[in-house]
Protein backbone atom coordinates (compact mmCIF):
# COMPACT_ATOMS: atom_id res chain seq x y z
CA UNK A 1 0.00 0.00 0.00
CA UNK A 2 0.96 3.57 -1.15
CA UNK A 3 2.41 5.99 1.38
CA UNK A 4 1.10 8.73 -0.28
CA UNK A 5 -2.79 8.00 0.51
CA UNK A 6 -4.61 8.26 3.92
CA UNK A 7 -4.52 5.88 6.11
CA UNK A 8 -7.68 3.41 6.47
CA UNK A 9 -10.05 3.57 9.21
CA UNK A 10 -11.43 -0.21 9.53
CA UNK A 11 -13.84 -0.67 11.86
CA UNK A 12 -15.79 -4.04 13.02
CA UNK A 13 -18.68 -3.86 10.37
CA UNK A 14 -17.86 -4.50 6.68
CA UNK A 15 -20.66 -1.75 5.18
CA UNK A 16 -20.14 1.04 7.25
CA UNK A 17 -15.86 0.72 7.11
CA UNK A 18 -16.88 1.11 3.30
CA UNK A 19 -18.41 3.96 3.88
CA UNK A 20 -15.84 5.25 5.90
CA UNK A 21 -13.28 5.12 2.49
CA UNK A 22 -14.93 8.95 2.19
CA UNK A 23 -14.55 10.62 5.66
CA UNK A 24 -14.78 14.33 6.65
CA UNK A 25 -18.36 14.69 4.00
CA UNK A 26 -19.03 17.72 5.49
CA UNK A 27 -15.46 19.24 5.94
CA UNK A 28 -12.73 18.81 3.47
CA UNK A 29 -13.61 14.93 2.53
CA UNK A 30 -11.22 12.71 2.48
CA UNK A 31 -10.84 9.84 -0.64
CA UNK A 32 -9.52 7.45 0.82
CA UNK A 33 -9.96 5.09 -2.27
CA UNK A 34 -9.45 7.28 -5.10
CA UNK A 35 -7.90 4.80 -7.73
CA UNK A 36 -8.92 1.24 -8.68
CA UNK A 37 -5.46 -0.18 -7.03
CA UNK A 38 -6.19 1.77 -3.74
CA UNK A 39 -9.81 -0.37 -4.08
CA UNK A 40 -7.69 -3.39 -4.66
CA UNK A 41 -6.14 -2.57 -1.06
CA UNK A 42 -8.80 -1.95 0.64
CA UNK A 43 -10.29 -5.15 -0.41
CA UNK A 44 -8.24 -6.97 0.38
CA UNK A 45 -7.40 -5.91 4.29
CA UNK A 46 -11.15 -6.44 4.58
CA UNK A 47 -10.63 -10.10 3.68
CA UNK A 48 -12.25 -9.49 -0.17
CA UNK A 49 -9.03 -9.96 -2.24
CA UNK A 50 -9.36 -9.26 -5.75
CA UNK A 51 -6.93 -9.86 -8.36
CA UNK A 52 -7.48 -6.00 -9.86
CA UNK A 53 -10.27 -3.30 -9.88
CA UNK A 54 -10.73 -1.26 -13.39
CA UNK A 55 -12.21 2.69 -13.30
CA UNK A 56 -15.53 0.88 -13.90
CA UNK A 57 -15.54 -1.37 -11.41
CA UNK A 58 -14.43 1.94 -8.82
CA UNK A 59 -17.08 3.53 -10.13
CA UNK A 60 -19.40 1.15 -9.28
CA UNK A 61 -17.55 0.82 -6.05
CA UNK A 62 -18.30 4.61 -5.45
CA UNK A 63 -21.74 4.50 -6.23
CA UNK A 64 -22.68 1.72 -3.83
CA UNK A 65 -20.66 3.24 -1.13
CA UNK A 66 -22.81 6.29 -1.45
CA UNK A 67 -26.10 4.57 -1.24
CA UNK A 68 -24.66 2.58 1.75
CA UNK A 69 -24.41 5.79 3.05
CA UNK A 70 -27.28 7.37 1.91
CA UNK A 71 -29.49 4.41 3.50
CA UNK A 72 -27.71 3.85 6.40
CA UNK A 73 -28.07 7.82 7.27
CA UNK A 74 -31.42 7.82 6.72
CA UNK A 75 -32.09 4.64 8.87
CA UNK A 76 -30.15 6.37 11.54
CA UNK A 77 -32.35 9.40 11.31
CA UNK A 78 -35.22 7.11 11.13
CA UNK A 79 -36.05 8.68 7.99
CA UNK A 80 -37.44 6.61 4.48
CA UNK A 81 -35.23 4.96 2.83
CA UNK A 82 -33.86 6.83 -0.63
CA UNK A 83 -35.50 4.32 -3.01
CA UNK A 84 -32.25 4.78 -5.64
CA UNK A 85 -29.77 3.73 -2.61
CA UNK A 86 -31.95 0.92 -2.37
CA UNK A 87 -32.07 -0.06 -5.28
CA UNK A 88 -28.26 0.02 -5.99
CA UNK A 89 -27.66 -1.55 -2.69
CA UNK A 90 -29.98 -4.66 -4.07
CA UNK A 91 -28.52 -4.52 -7.50
CA UNK A 92 -24.95 -4.82 -6.22
CA UNK A 93 -26.14 -7.69 -4.15
CA UNK A 94 -27.76 -9.55 -6.16
CA UNK A 95 -24.79 -9.54 -8.98
CA UNK A 96 -22.36 -11.29 -6.61
CA UNK A 97 -21.49 -14.38 -6.30
CA UNK A 98 -19.31 -15.01 -3.31
CA UNK A 99 -19.69 -17.88 -1.04
CA UNK A 100 -19.23 -18.10 2.88
CA UNK A 101 -16.55 -21.09 3.99
CA UNK A 102 -15.84 -21.88 7.45
CA UNK A 103 -11.70 -21.80 7.88
CA UNK A 104 -9.99 -24.81 9.67
CA UNK A 105 -10.06 -22.11 12.74
CA UNK A 106 -14.06 -21.67 12.91
CA UNK A 107 -14.24 -18.58 11.18
CA UNK A 108 -15.91 -17.26 8.10
CA UNK A 109 -14.27 -16.68 4.86
CA UNK A 110 -15.45 -15.34 1.79
CA UNK A 111 -14.60 -16.94 -1.72
CA UNK A 112 -14.74 -14.65 -4.86
CA UNK A 113 -15.98 -16.47 -7.84
CA UNK A 114 -14.61 -14.78 -10.90
CA UNK A 115 -11.56 -14.01 -11.72
CA UNK A 116 -10.88 -10.63 -11.03
CA UNK A 117 -13.89 -10.63 -7.78
CA UNK A 118 -14.69 -7.12 -7.31
CA UNK A 119 -18.56 -7.25 -8.63
CA UNK A 120 -18.47 -10.25 -5.80
CA UNK A 121 -16.97 -8.10 -3.29
CA UNK A 122 -19.56 -5.49 -3.95
CA UNK A 123 -22.19 -7.85 -3.48
CA UNK A 124 -20.28 -9.06 -0.07
CA UNK A 125 -20.74 -5.76 0.93
CA UNK A 126 -24.18 -5.02 -0.40
CA UNK A 127 -25.48 -8.06 1.66
CA UNK A 128 -23.49 -6.31 4.83
CA UNK A 129 -25.44 -3.39 4.20
CA UNK A 130 -28.56 -4.97 4.20
CA UNK A 131 -27.85 -7.41 7.18
CA UNK A 132 -27.19 -3.87 8.93
CA UNK A 133 -29.80 -1.69 7.49
CA UNK A 134 -32.36 -3.94 8.10
CA UNK A 135 -32.22 -4.61 11.75
CA UNK A 136 -31.02 -8.09 11.58
CA UNK A 137 -28.07 -7.68 13.53
CA UNK A 138 -27.50 -6.58 17.17
CA UNK A 139 -27.10 -2.54 17.27
CA UNK A 140 -27.69 0.33 15.93
CA UNK A 141 -27.32 2.67 13.28
CA UNK A 142 -25.67 6.12 14.72
CA UNK A 143 -24.43 9.19 12.83
CA UNK A 144 -20.88 10.54 14.07
CA UNK A 145 -21.56 13.95 16.41
CA UNK A 146 -18.58 15.12 14.88
CA UNK A 147 -19.91 17.75 12.71
CA UNK A 148 -17.33 17.52 9.61
CA UNK A 149 -17.84 13.73 9.58
CA UNK A 150 -21.33 12.84 10.27
CA UNK A 151 -20.63 9.31 9.12
CA UNK A 152 -22.84 6.34 9.87
CA UNK A 153 -21.69 3.82 12.23
CA UNK A 154 -23.25 0.95 13.57
CA UNK A 155 -22.82 0.97 17.19
CA UNK A 156 -22.49 -2.67 19.25
CA UNK A 157 -21.86 -0.56 22.90
CA UNK A 158 -23.77 -2.12 25.39
CA UNK A 159 -25.63 1.03 26.18
CA UNK A 160 -25.73 2.03 22.27
CA UNK A 161 -24.46 5.48 23.49
CA UNK A 162 -21.73 5.77 21.25
CA UNK A 163 -20.91 9.46 19.72
CA UNK A 164 -18.07 8.75 17.54
CA UNK A 165 -17.98 6.40 14.48
CA UNK A 166 -13.58 6.35 15.89
CA UNK A 167 -12.57 7.56 19.19
CA UNK A 168 -9.09 7.52 17.42
CA UNK A 169 -9.86 10.28 15.46
CA UNK A 170 -12.93 11.81 15.59
CA UNK A 171 -13.90 10.99 19.20
CA UNK A 172 -10.05 12.40 19.93
CA UNK A 173 -10.50 15.29 17.54
CA UNK A 174 -13.20 16.83 19.68
CA UNK A 175 -11.47 16.10 23.00
CA UNK A 176 -8.82 18.05 22.09
CA UNK A 177 -10.87 20.84 20.58
CA UNK A 178 -12.92 21.21 24.10
CA UNK A 179 -9.51 21.10 26.32
CA UNK A 180 -8.03 23.76 24.20
CA UNK A 181 -11.35 25.86 24.44
CA UNK A 182 -11.23 25.61 28.19
CA UNK A 183 -7.27 26.76 28.45
CA UNK A 184 -8.43 29.29 26.65
CA UNK A 185 -11.12 30.13 28.69
CA UNK A 186 -8.94 29.99 31.70
CA UNK A 187 -6.07 31.92 31.28
CA UNK A 188 -3.32 31.09 33.52
CA UNK A 189 -4.61 27.73 34.44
Amino acid sequence: MSARFPDFRLGKVLATSFTGTLSERHGDAVERIPTPARLVDWLAVSGLAVESCTPAQLERAWELRESIHAAATAAARRDPLPEAAVQVINDRSTQGRAAAVLTPEGTRQWRLGSASGVEDALGVIAADAISVISGERDGTLALCSSPTCRAAFFDTSRSRTRKWCDMNTCGNRQKKARFHAGKRGHPGS
